[in-house]
This record gives C-alpha cells, sequence and structure tokens, in this order.
C-alpha cells in the first residue's frame, strides 16, 4: 500500500507524528528549534510559567513529539544551561594553560566571555539566579559555572602577585554583568547603547580594576 503525503497545512518531521505545522524557527534539528523556543519563552515569560504544551507550540510541534527529545521541562533548562558556560569554559581550560603574560590571556578571555553573553540570541543568564538551580539536577553546570568564575579568579591573582588581593573575585562577576546589561537594553532603560556595543567598556574595566 502506497504511504500517504502529508495533509496539507502539515510538514513531515521524519519518523514518528508529522509536524502541525511548517518549521518557523531557522534551526538545524527539532531538538534545536525547541531549544530556541523554550530559551525565548523562559526570559519572556518565565521558566514557572512556561509549560512543555506551550513550548510545543511555539515549535509547531506536537507535545508527545517534545517528549522524544526532552523527557521534562527541567532538562530543557539543563540544556540551555549548559550552553551558556561551555564554549567560555574551554576557552577558559586554554588560556590557563597559555603561555602570554596573565593580563593578556585574562582579557581575552572576558572579551570571549562577554561577547558571548551579549550577542547570543537569548539573555539567558537572566535564567542563573532561578531558584530551581540549587537541586542537585543542575550540579554539572553549577560546577562548570564555578570552574570558569575560579579560572578568572586564578588569572587574576597572577596579574595581581597576590592570591589574597580580592580584586581578583571581581573580573569575572564585571563579565556577568552584560546580562543585567541586556536586561535593561531589553526594557529601553540603556538609551542608544546596546549590550554588545559595551563589549570594549567592560574588558577596559577590568584592565583598569587591576591595574589601578
Amino acid at each position: 500500500m502506497t504511504a500517504q503525503a502529508p495533509r496539507a497545512g502539515r510538514a513531515a518531521a521524519g519518523p514518528g507524528r508529522p509536524r502541525l505545522v511548517e518549521p518557523r524557527r531557522n534551526a538545524a534539528s527539532a531538538r534545536d528549534e525547541i531549544l530556541d523556543a523554550a530559551a525565548e519563552l523562559f526570559v519572556d515569560r518565565g521558566y514557572t510559567a512556561t509549560s512543555t504544551r506551550r513550548i510545543a507550540e511555539a515549535v509547531g510541534i506536537r507535545q508527545a513529539s517534545l517528549y522524544h527529545h526532552f523527557a521534562t521541562k527541567e532538562d530543557i533548562l539543563v540544556a540551555l544551561l549548559g550552553e551558556t558556560v561551555a564554549d567560555s569554559l574551554d576557552r577558559a581550560r586554554e588560556l590557563l594553560a597559555g603561555p602570554a603574560p596573565a593580563m593578556d590571556r585574562l582579557l581575552e578571555l572576558a572579551r570571549f566571555d562577554v561577547a558571548q553573553l551579549a550577542g547570543s540570541r537569548w539573555n539567558l543568564g537572566a535564567l542563573y539566579l532561578l531558584p530551581e538551580l540549587k537541586s542537585e539536577r543542575f550540579a554539572a553546570f553549577n560546577d562548570a559555572r564555578r570552574e570558569l568564575a575560579q579560572a578568572y579568579e586564578t588569572l587574576a591573582a597572577e596579574v595581581l602577585h597576590d592570591p589574597a588581593d580580592r580584586r581578583s573575585l571581581l573580573p569575572f562577576r564585571l563579565v556577568e554583568s552584560v546580562i543585567m546589561i541586556r536586561g535593561d537594553e531589553q526594557r529601553g532603560q540603556l538609551g542608544e547603547h546596546t549590550a554588545p556595543g559595551l563589549v570594549d567598556t567592560i574588558v577596559e574595566a577590568i584592565e583598569v580594576l587591576l591595574t589601578a
């Protein structure tokens, strides 16, 4: 028996049920579409207020199809948060072992990290304060973020020639200030400035802080 083509208005989605609509998001896979939709909803509507049904609707798939990729909403959040630190942590590990002066390595890491946070499609750093992140489910993300913070502190302490100098705690926090800056930009409170346009300013502030 010849298989029937998908009904009009629906797009084939590979094995399993057909999609409800044509793909709505510029993503490489259904999984990436789900992550993109969830990121937008978590940031704009809030994590607690966003259901898996609402995410599926934003993608144009059935809720059951979403569960093929993620068993729970928490799994989606874990995946999204992991993406916010993975590249920066890889870069930090490379720079810690590098031969360049500590200040050069620190500023290179800061510039890379701030650019990532400022230029990402959604301001996922705004989710770092969710109470859900205290649970064991997010231990891997929290460990990765702590390792990234420690890389900043190690490089800053090397610049300062004093591990006890508390200024070594600040570069990482200055980098993550871009998360709040993005929030201000989205609320129209940044005037003519933009978060990506302040990357150089944040990096320069770190240099001034450690050399003053």
